[in-house]
């Protein structure tokens, strides 16, 4: 793969999950990337790691920064190629504990923030009669979830429902719209999430691992990146309103291998 012409926003990319990942990978086949997150310091810190980065400081619940950033872009950078969509957060909570403010907040950024930038990369692509690809960042929760995820679950089903619908609206003008769903991914900040549950968060990973996935290895950000890049790629031209699952296997099994096993 070869996006050494491509220019690609990647949101919420200055942690170190799959955003980060999705960086790390289009560095690998040459992108220009652009880092955005809500963290100025965070963004500066990702911008150093990578030969061909720049960061644009935006809240995406937030019209107005989001309009800023790309007039910014448009003055500093030109015209985007590309779009990952991986800005998100969880909610990890019973759906009769769950507050209004909590719900909205959560949709305000998982769904309304996918919208809201999505919208005005369209709009940069139209106004410069130019082609380009779109990758949200859905969950195997879309597919199949656990309790007190119900809320976190319907957000992403939202965004697969987007992502097709899109693919349809915007196939007529050459802009192709994807998602990859990541299962779990390694990063330390999950085992504090685990711990929620699980009194031995490393061993709860690595029964995981054994029982609930087809490959026994970790799920590291970049495999999840190495997704987004080909679908970002023209190796990927032909593809359309599609979702990717990168789970190493999960959601292909029917029972787990200990039930299968089980003598």
């Amino acid at each position: 793969m070869n996006l050494s012409q491509s220019t690609i926003l990647v949101t919420g990319a200055a942690g170190v999950g799959v955003g980060f990942g999705v960086c790390q990978a289009l560095e690998e086949v040459g992108a220009r990337i652009i880092i955005n997150d809500i963290d100025q310091n965070k963004i500066d810190k990702a911008v150093d790691q990578f030969t061909n980065a720049i960061g644009f400081k935006a809240d995406l619940r937030q019209k107005e920064e989001v309009e800023k950033m790309f007039d910014q872009i448009a003055t500093k950078v030109g015209v985007i190629d590309g779009l990952v969509n991986n800005a998100g957060v969880g909610l990890t909570k019973a759906v009769h504990e769950i507050t209004e403010e909590e719900y909205d907040s959560l949709y305000d950024v998982n769904m309304k923030g996918v919208w809201r930038v999505t919208k005005y990369f369209v709009q940069q692509l139209l106004d410069n009669k130019r082609t380009g690809n779109i990758v949200n960042v859905s969950s195997v929760h879309a597919f199949a979830s656990q309790p007190n995820y119900s809320t976190y679950a319907s957000s992403k089903n939202a965004v697969e429902g987007f992502t097709r619908a899109l693919a349809y609206e915007l196939g007529q003008h050459n802009i192709r719209c994807n998602a990859i769903a990541p299962g779990m991914v390694h990063a330390e900040q999950n085992l504090d999430l685990i711990k929620q549950w699980a009194t031995d968060p490393q061993q709860w990973v690595e029964d995981f691992i054994q029982d609930q996935q087809v490959l026994h290895k970790l799920i590291e950000p970049i495999d999840c990146g190495r997704a987004a890049a080909f679908l970002l790629s023209e190796n990927s031209r032909a593809i359309t309103g599609q979702t990717i699952y990168v789970d190493a296997g999960t959601t292909s099994m029917l029972f787990n291998k200990a039930f299968v096993t089980k003598k």
